[in-house]
């Protein structure tokens, strides 16, 4: 059985509504979706722990969740409507914020403080450092047409080439995921059989 890692955004959790729709749309597929610690440099090192023992055939991320997905170098990966510069957001937040989704350790909120926004930007600053020509190639991006609340294409495609706009905003409601989401994981797996 294939698996997905998918890679919540700022605010959120593995419970969200993405994750439960992708795992309704891929019942032939095992979708990993953890909650990320809050501190950027304890959620990365997380993850990559996860890829290592979990090997995702695809990872996916949504916004904050696309920045840390990026940063999985080795990993197919399909980074939606991707937060380059969360710091940003979240300086515009200081003080206590809800969490949109239920997480496992049943906190319902964090705090933003500035000490944490630059622990953001300074990972914002390195993200790219460790792209690998193989890393370019097994990167996909998609890119809302309507999304006002983050628009990272144009830096996208200064390092990237593979993306696709569709018609949406920046959450992924589910026609999203069913019509252009889904597709896109199709298309890739069918790539990596025909090119084993």
């Amino acid at each position: 059985m294939k698996t997905i890692l998918y890679i919540h955004g700022l605010s959120s959790s593995g419970a969200s509504g993405t994750a439960r729709h992708l795992q309704t749309l891929l019942p032939d597929m095992r979708v990993i979706a953890p909650d990320l610690p809050i501190d950027p440099d304890e959620a990365l090192t997380m993850l990559q722990r996860l890829v290592t023992r979990e090997c995702p055939d695809i990872v996916i991320g949504t916004s904050m969740g696309g920045m840390f997905a990026q940063q999985l170098y080795d990993c197919r990966k399909i980074l939606v409507n991707p937060a380059f510069h969360v710091s940003r957001t979240m300086r515009r937040q200081i003080g206590e914020c809800p969490f949109l989704n239920p997480r496992k350790d049943g906190a319902t909120s964090y705090t933003t403080m500035p000490e944490l926004c630059d622990r953001y930007e300074a990972m914002e600053h390195r993200q790219f450092d460790g792209m690998t020509d193989e890393a370019v190639t097994r990167t996909w991006a998609m890119f809302g047409d309507r999304d006002t609340t983050v628009n990272c294409r144009e830096e996208y495609l200064q390092r990237y080439r593979n993306f696709a706009t569709f018609d949406g905003e920046h959450r992924l409601r589910l026609e999203d995921i069913r019509d252009v989401v889904v597709p896109l994981i199709r298309q890739i797996e069918l790539d990596e059989h025909l090119t084993e």
